[in-house]
């Protein structure tokens, strides 16, 4: 039979005050060990739960402010209509103008003037003859087609010229004349190519020629003697050192009369094809400098 002490025997926590340590049955008065190490390290294991808890709501904490911070500093100084701890952005460090590279300003060398090289004899070098200003047997303009005839090259300006143009030749110190045939239809154009050492000289020979001077017409290869008598019609340019002349009539020896468009037209298509290819002579001497 057993004795208490008015009621139930209470249960002994060591980690509360007040309580009561139990006793083993009979008066041996040793702790029960294996009890209390196992309310220790439930006790334990609730702390370690708590703590880890803690920590995850301390994490999360930090990373909201650092969206929130992130947010606010992109875009404007509120979020969500409250105003941030954050400065203006116009007072946020921004990059120096020392640290961003500085170029000096560069630019292309201007193109070398096709013109420059057809002015002077000192520049003028490339191979010239009436074979390189005239290639070929024919000459195409539009839808027209111009056969070439007899080619030829003198140094004697004087021999191969008339009237008033002998003498412009002369005393402006022409030193050489290519001149070439080209015919279709019973009209035929010889265009004579004067060659100066200066651009002023052609220039001056250009505008002292006149109505009574022309270039002989150059027959044959196939092309009938024209423009030996009665009337033709001719003109006169420059384009550099260059001054070229043209001589065209029917091979019939009929008189060109103003209403005779088709002589007009083939004098002008000649003239026209000679300019373009003393240009493209000045354009292949440009290039070839600049590529140097």
């Amino acid at each position: 039979m057993s004795y208490g002490q008015g009621g139930p025997q209470s249960q002994w926590d060591p980690w509360k005050p007040q309580s009561q340590q139990p006793w083993s049955s009979g008066n041996d008065q040793t702790p029960d060990w294996a009890a209390l190490a196992e309310a220790s390290e439930t006790r334990n294991k609730r702390r370690r739960v708590l703590l880890i808890g803690g920590g995850v709501v301390a994490t999360l904490a930090i990373g909201t402010a650092v969206a929130m911070a992130v947010v606010s500093a992109n875009g404007d100084d509120k979020a969500s209509g409250t105003p941030s701890n954050l400065p203006a952005s116009a007072s946020l460090p921004s990059e120096s103008a020392d640290s961003v590279p500085s170029f000096a300003p560069t630019s292309a060398p201007p193109p070398l003037d096709p013109q420059d090289f057809i002015s002077s004899v000192q520049k003028d070098t490339a191979p010239l003859s009436a074979e390189t200003l005239f290639p070929g047997t024919q000459l195409t303009m539009g839808e027209t087609v111009y056969k070439k005839g007899a080619t030829a090259d003198t140094k004697s300006c004087a021999s191969v010229a008339k009237g008033t143009l002998v003498n412009v030749l002369t005393k402006n110190n022409c030193t050489r004349l290519l001149r070439v045939t080209y015919s279709k239809d019973g009209v035929a154009v010889t265009v004579g190519v004067a060659v100066f050492n200066t651009e002023a000289q052609a220039g001056k020979a250009k505008s002292e020629a006149d109505k009574k001077g022309f270039v002989s017409s150059l027959a044959g290869a196939g092309v009938k003697p024209f423009c030996d008598s009665g009337v033709c019609r001719t003109t006169a340019n420059s384009y550099g050192r260059y001054a070229y002349f043209t001589t065209t009539g029917f091979t019939s020896g009929k008189d060109v009369t103003t209403k005779d468009t088709k002589v007009f037209r083939t004098g002008d298509d000649l003239a026209e094809f000679t300019f373009r290819q003393i240009r493209r002579r000045g354009e292949a001497q440009a290039s070839a400098a600049a590529n140097r």
